[in-house]
């Protein structure tokens, strides 16, 4: 298990918000954009955040 500090989940709990708004944002555009190559891109970016996300998630769960 591990031992996190409280000031550890407070950083944690603030970039899990950053990673989240980041991968909504980089959907929206994906669904947005009318040039394909860059809706893409911007998906690629929206998954490289979500799996981020779900990184940071396991770390706070203690799966990490």
């Amino acid at each position: 298990m591990n031992n996190l500090t409280a000031k550890d989940i407070d950083v944690l709990s603030h970039v899990l918000s950053a990673e989240s708004m980041a991968c909504k944002k980089a959907r929206i555009y994906a669904n947005t954009l009318t040039d394909a190559a860059l809706a893409q891109e911007m998906d690629r970016i929206a998954c490289a955040h979500a799996e981020r996300f779900s990184a940071l998630c396991s770390i706070l769960g203690g799966k990490a």
